[in-house]
């Protein structure tokens, strides 16, 4: 008996084990489950069946675990939330059958993956099931319809691939469908349609194609549809407008073509339209005016044409209207100035014309004005500020004149842009109540009577530039430089006389200083040299003399900084300074200049060491403070904070791009629209300058490049934002045959945008990488230049930036030639700028004629060919080895822009 004992022990515990699995098998089921999960440490710790089972009775134990839900006796489970566990694994799905009663299921923000478990569908009690924001991937299984009690279904963020299960609709309760975020792909099911208590539907930043189906008309209860950032065919079915109960519609980049159904003018719940980012044309219907709920209406980014329909005065709730990038024209409408509600009002790069309704601003509470690249004339409406609120002001490439008045008291305003008009007077801006404004740029325009003294009381102002004033004369206000964050200030070709005030080194974040083309005279400050951050100056064509300072911050500007001053000497300049005795600065005796040189580095030592004790107590309050995420949008995102932001890629793994060489993830906002996301990390050193430059980017706009369209950053960590290309890069599609037409089409915008980020920038942005691989294209084969700036950036992260230099812009001019060879020959001669010059150039053309196909003698073939040899030409010129010998990027399009093989095939 003695050694059967031991046994003896282990057959009880079974048999109490077993009576409490018989008698407590939802509780045995739940573990089961959890033995599946990979757990984060101290999760699920309390789901335990206690071995004590004396009293067996019918309720559950699991009714008391973490998120679990049983009926009012503890006899059945009718909820389980797992969500936001950050639980990982792949789900078997064989427990499930014993959760029959379960109404709720939610597993959603953890890291599940592999298929989805058929198991779920045999929970027929199901009322919600969310599986969002996990990682669950192949084709979503048949077998949903079997939820007859589904009224929420939410995939949201996930790696479904394959078509949309085609049974939803099979459901009859079902009020939410959510299959945002994954990699679905065909054609949306005409079944959808028939949804017939269907609320909510958000099938956005799929791969989705074909076209959209009409049968969404029958869908007389769905409120929130968001279909976007799909890449469909074909327009916009009239048969939306059927869409009775609609208050949200977003089918932003979309690929949607024709015109915009006037039987939206029907949907007169409709609060949200967002139509951006696609290639819808034609005039917009003044149908839409009808819809008096229309608060927010976005048609950004399209080819629509012709005038604001004067009915927009009719929408009174309107509080954004978004036009920009379009190619509309005609003046706007004057009743747009009444609407009551009206904040934004974005519509530039069109061809609007005519001057501003005079009582914009008069009648709502105007935030953001942007107008700019338009033909505009006229003053500013005298009553833009009026109402107090009015923070971004861009007016720039306009013919605007007049003064500014009608914003000089204007405290809210935060960034003005108003470059490139007729603007003239006195610049009155009244800094003392400007207290908020951190962006001014005033130049290419006509102002007179000097720089405003009062500037120095914007203590948030970072960026000043008055260039190309020729008759704005004044001296240089001793008191601006206290302005302890401004960054660039540019006052070049001014006619500005006087001496550069000894007080500019106390604007110790100033990175860009140009005062070239002016009348200053006097000695190049000392002091001038103290400024660590100065990055680029330029002081040239003024009535400067004596010795440029020794200081390396001057060491590190090129001769280009200090020409057109004859007597100005000392190294960059070729011309050495001479005393009276005849004895060049570099003769002088040695002993006074061992002297100098000994307490230059005295203090210098001095200086660091102090300047290290200071960072260190600075960077040690920093770790302590401004830990909260900040979100900066430049324009094309939804309204999201940066919480929404990191939600939105929480759990996303790193991918490649298709033309993004570094690591990024593509992530779904809670809008659905497909961002790609890259991170970026820096030290306390240069993160000022960093921040700033980013700011720079996200403020760019043109056509031909990838847009930033937001940041999300804290003290040291930070994700940069872009928009979302699905249709791969040039690279990829170089090797197909195209037309000369189509050829040209994409050298001469990829110059364009090239030649902005060289000229249009101040100061120049270098590309740094340009190659096929870093052109995106659109659906339309038109290109965008990626992945720019993001050597300079590379370089801030790690405090390596040593400045503008002329090498990096003319590294991008090779690199243009070389790219623009390869659309030549059809990708076949890839890096060949060094190999193309060792061709002989008779060899060359035919070579280029036949990957071309113009080998013919008719006039149209000699046409083309005279063309093709002159871009061969840039290409050679381009790729020449003497740097100094490759033309600007400004004068490569001059070239090209004579051109026009469209109108000769």
């Amino acid at each position: 008996m003695e050694i059967l004992h031991p046994y003896l022990s282990i057959i009880t515990f079974i048999l109490i084990f077993s009576i409490s699995s018989a008698t407590d098998p939802l509780s045995q089921a739940l573990l089961t489950l959890k033995s599946e999960f990979i757990l984060p440490p101290n999760t699920l710790t309390g789901w335990v069946i206690p071995q004590e089972n004396q009293n067996p009775s019918p309720k559950i134990h699991a009714c008391s675990w973490t998120g679990i839900k049983c009926n009012q006796n503890s006899t059945k489970i009718t909820s389980l939330d797992l969500s936001l566990k950050n639980i990982s694994g792949i789900l078997s799905g064989h427990q499930f059958n014993n959760f029959l009663d379960l109404i709720y299921l939610n597993i959603s923000h953890n890291l599940f993956s592999g298929e989805l478990p058929i198991g779920i569908f045999n929970l027929t009690s199901l009322k919600t099931l969310d599986i969002s924001r996990n990682n669950f991937s192949s084709v979503f299984p048949i077998g949903i319809s079997n939820l007859k009690n589904l009224e929420t279904l939410d995939a949201f963020s996930n790696s479904f691939s394959g078509p949309l299960p085609p049974d939803v609709c099979e459901i009859v309760s079902l009020k939410v469908v959510n299959f945002a975020g994954s990699y679905f792909g065909g054609s949306i099911p005409s079944a959808y349609g028939s949804c017939e208590r269907l609320e909510f539907l958000h099938l956005a930043g799929n791969l989705l194609s074909g076209n959209l189906p009409i049968e969404f008309g029958k869908l007389k209860s769905v409120t929130h549809m968001e279909i976007g950032y799909n890449s469909y065919q074909g327009g916009i079915p009239w048969q939306f407008g059927n869409m009775s109960e609609l208050k949200y519609l977003d089918i932003a980049g979309a690929n949607l073509s024709g015109s915009i159904p006037k039987q939206f003018g029907d949907l007169a719940n409709l609060v949200t339209l967002f139509l951006f980012r696609n290639s819808l044309s034609g005039l917009i219907p003044d149908e839409l005016s009808n819809i008096s709920s229309l608060s927010s209406l976005d048609l950004s980014d399209n080819m629509l044409s012709g005038p604001i329909p004067d009915s927009f005065s009719n929408l009174k709730s309107l509080r954004l209207l978004s036009l920009m990038y379009n190619n509309m024209n005609g003046p706007v409408p004057e009743g747009m100035a009444k609407l009551p509600n009206l904040e934004s009002f974005l519509i530039w790069d069109n061809m609007f014309s005519g001057t501003l309704p005079q009582e914009l601003g008069k009648h709502s509470k105007l935030k953001w004005v942007d107008v700019s690249t338009n033909d505009f004339v006229g003053v500013i409406p005298p009553y833009i500020c009026s109402q107090g609120e009015l923070s971004r002001l861009m007016l720039f490439s306009n013919h605007f004149s007049g003064g500014l008045s009608s914003i000089s008291n204007c405290s809210s305003l935060v960034r003005i842009r108003l470059e490139d008009n007729l603007f003239s007077g006195y610049i009155t801006l009244n800094f003392k109540v400007l207290s908020d404004v951190s962006y001014v740029d005033l130049s290419d325009n006509r102002f007179t009577g000097g720089i405003p003294f009062d500037v120095f009381h914007a203590s948030k102002l970072e960026h000043f530039s008055v260039s190309n004033n020729p008759n704005l004369g004044g001296i240089l206000p001793e008191k601006t430089w206290v302005l302890a964050v401004l960054r660039n200030f540019s006052a070049s070709s001014c006619n500005i006389s006087g001496r550069i005030p000894e007080s500019i080194s106390s604007c110790e974040n100033l990175e860009t200083l140009n005062l070239a083309e002016n009348n200053l005279s006097g000695e190049i400050p000392v002091k001038l040299g103290s400024l660590m951050k100065l990055k680029f100056l330029n002081l040239s064509y003024n009535d400067l003399s004596g010795m440029i300072p020794i200081q390396n911050t001057f060491k590190s500007m090129d001769s280009s900084s200090f020409v057109g001053n004859p007597n100005l000497c000392g190294a960059p300049l070729a011309r050495p300074c001479h005393h009276g005795n005849g004895i060049s600065e570099g003769m002088e005796l040695g002993s006074r200049r061992n002297h100098k040189v000994a307490w230059v580095v005295v203090l210098c030592a001095v200086v660091v060491v102090l300047s290290g004790f200071l960072f260190g107590i600075v960077y040690y309050r920093r770790q302590n403070v401004n830990r909260y995420w900040k979100m900066v949008s430049f324009g094309g995102l939804p309204d999201v904070t940066a919480s929404d932001v990191l939600k939105s890629f929480r759990f996303v793994e790193p991918v490649e791009t298709s033309y993004l060489s570094n690591p990024v993830c593509k992530a779904v906002l809670l809008t659905g629209m497909t961002i790609v996301v890259r991170k970026i990390e820096w030290g306390t050193k240069g993160s000022n300058v960093l921040l700033d430059f980013i700011n720079r980017i996200g403020s760019l706009r043109h056509k031909n490049l990838v847009r930033l369209l937001g940041f999300c950053y804290n003290k040291n960590l930070g994700y940069l934002l872009f928009e979302y290309l699905p249709n791969g890069n040039l690279d990829e599609k170089i090797g197909v045959k195209r037309d000369w037409a189509s050829k040209y089409k994409l050298v001469i915008n990829i110059a364009k945008g090239l030649s902005y980020l060289h000229h249009d920038c101040h100061p120049a942005i270098p590309h740094g990488n340009l190659k096929a691989s870093n052109i995106a294209v659109d659906e339309n084969m038109e290109p965008r230049l990626a992945e720019f700036a993001f050597k300079t950036i590379s370089a801030m992260e790690t405090g390596e930036y040593k400045g503008l230099t002329e090498h990096d812009l003319k590294d991008d001019i090779f690199h243009f030639g070389e790219v623009v060879l390869e659309i030549l020959t059809n990708g076949k001669r890839k890096n060949g700028g060094i190999s193309v010059h060792k061709t002989p150039k008779d060899a060359l053309l035919k070579e280029v004629y036949d990957d071309n196909e113009v080998t013919g003698s008719s006039s149209s073939s000699k046409s083309v060919q005279e063309e093709i040899k002159l871009v061969l030409e840039v290409v050679l010129a381009c790729t020449t080895s003497k740097q100094s010998d490759r033309p600007s990027m400004e004068d490569v399009l001059k070239i090209l822009s004579r051109l026009d093989p469209e109108k000769k095939m």
